[in-house]
């Protein structure tokens, strides 16, 4: 959907051969957001000034034989709910508009040491909750290939992003899908590591135990290497795992000859017909590259919705107490310390960050912490369980990311729980921390993009970019 768009790899290539500057390709960049962004609403703040500088930079640094990094170049676009220095971050919510950070994001600090230009802070559903990128207090993000419809969410603004050629590359967080759902929403590729792999220290925090940051990418081999600079141990975050990330870009070539993909044998209802006969295209090619093809049960599959809009509102609920109007962002003046918490949180957060807090705050009150979060918790346990004894069978699983194509603005808001079936296919990685990543495969309804979606166990990436590689060969 994105090919007329120059990858990641592309750029730098062009760079370090002196075919292009840094600053020519930020130009191009920024001259395509000063066309689309009124229509598309993929950013919160445009960081051109500071962009241009960093290109200049760069390519000085290069004149003059100076390395600056496997990203050198590349204009990349942030969500806006990791922190930058001295940058606006707002989770898209009046609760924090205007907060400046003291600190960057870890995965910012890697970004900039390997030399790519932040172009901007993209827009996302308030604090992350969200499928769809209209409840950013800013206003909804559009999808580049279609207006009227939506990008996905939460990460809306980072894959419409990339899919409208405003970024080369950007990077989106995955609570319960999303970076996956938009970026098969997008047309884009999109990657939810697995749990640990890539530090959170610096993302404002929606459901600890879920969050994950990924890239979004025009190419299975871009995303690689942004997994390369991004990932790794960090020992400011304590859920960090202790070792380096796994050569991702090395495995690409090596196809998926001998390999055994996973077909769920119950598949989930609501999904649309195009949208399954895009996931059997995708069985089909990887059979004819000399996969086998397993047919796997996910017995606890059904409860993965329950579970996890019990966890992460939990969470949710403790992580969003921080916004008290006393240390940070808005403020509404009242008569006393009590009312002013009401009032400023009355006006800070809006309806579904308001409706997840509550939720999260009823599941952990006194009396109904077992009933509720303690059994989703179980839950969470025998969907683990269950991925494990399907891994014992197969390499991979296949499933759909989406199950519709992006549908209208509008279309879902009225009833949240439409809504929350749009990652009946993406939560259940997040609860067992493992490995996901969402790869365009052709159309769908009204020629729209349809994502097909692997999944792998906890640090089974190499394995994961192999068959996504052969998906974008077959696509």
């Amino acid at each position: 959907m994105t090919s007329e768009f120059v990858s990641v790899v592309d750029i730098v290539g062009s760079i370090r051969a002196g075919k292009t500057t840094a600053s020519d390709v930020l130009e191009q960049h920024l001259a395509r957001i000063d066309k689309r962004e009124t229509e598309i609403h993929a950013f919160n703040h445009v960081m051109a000034e500071s962009a241009r500088a960093n290109a200049a930079s760069i390519d000085a640094d290069l004149k003059s034989g100076k390395e600056r990094g496997p990203l050198a170049g590349v204009p990349i676009a942030l969500k806006d709910n990791m922190c930058t220095r001295g940058v606006p971050t707002t989770c898209s919510s009046k609760i924090l508009e205007g907060w400046k950070p003291p600190y960057d994001a870890t995965v910012v600090t890697r970004l900039q040491q390997a030399g790519a230009v932040v172009v901007g802070k993209t827009n996302l559903d308030e604090f992350a909750m969200g499928s769809s990128t209209e409840n950013s207090a800013f206003g909804p993000t559009r999808n580049p290939l279609d207006t009227s419809r939506v990008p996905g969410g939460s990460s809306g603004g980072s894959a419409a992003a990339v899919a409208a050629g405003f970024a080369a590359a950007s990077l989106g967080s995955d609570t319960g899908g999303s970076i996956r759902q938009p970026a098969a929403l997008c047309g884009v590729v999109g990657v939810k590591p697995t749990y640990g792999m890539v530090s959170r220290q610096g993302l404002v925090a929606f459901a600890s135990s879920l969050d994950q940051i990924g890239p979004f990418t025009h190419t299975v081999a871009d995303a690689a290497l942004l997994m390369e600079v991004i990932g790794g141990h960090d020992p400011l975050d304590s859920t960090s795992l202790d070792q380096p990330v796994p050569s991702l870009t090395a495995v690409l070539g090596r196809g998926v000859k001998g390999m055994r993909i996973g077909r769920l044998a119950d598949m989930p209802d609501g999904c649309e017909p195009e949208v399954l006969a895009r996931l059997d295209a995708a069985f089909a090619a990887l059979k004819a590259a000399g996969a086998t093809i397993v047919d796997i049960a996910l017995p606890s599959l059904s409860y993965c919705l329950t579970a996890y809009y019990l966890v992460a509102p939990a969470e949710a609920s403790s992580n969003l107490a921080r916004y008290d109007g006393v240390r940070y962002g808005l403020r509404v003046e009242s008569a006393d310390l009590i009312s002013m918490y009401g009032a400023t949180r009355a006006a800070g957060f809006g309806a579904e960050v308001k409706r997840r807090i509550m939720l999260g705050t009823y599941a952990l009150s006194a009396g109904y912490y077992d009933a509720y979060y303690g059994k989703a918790l179980k839950v969470r346990r025998l969907i683990a369980n269950d991925f494990a004894a399907a891994y014992q069978s197969c390499d991979v699983i296949l499933t759909p990311t989406s199950p519709t194509v992006a549908f209208p603005i509008g279309e879902k808001t009225s009833d949240p729980l439409t809504m929350y079936l749009c990652d009946i296919f993406t939560i259940p990685s997040n609860l067992a921390g493992h490995a996901a990543m969402s790869v365009p495969f052709g159309t769908g309804a009204h020629s729209m993009p349809v994502g097909v979606q692997i999944l792998a166990p906890a640090l089974g990436e190499p394995t994961m970019f192999r068959v996504a590689a052969e998906l974008e060969r077959a696509s």
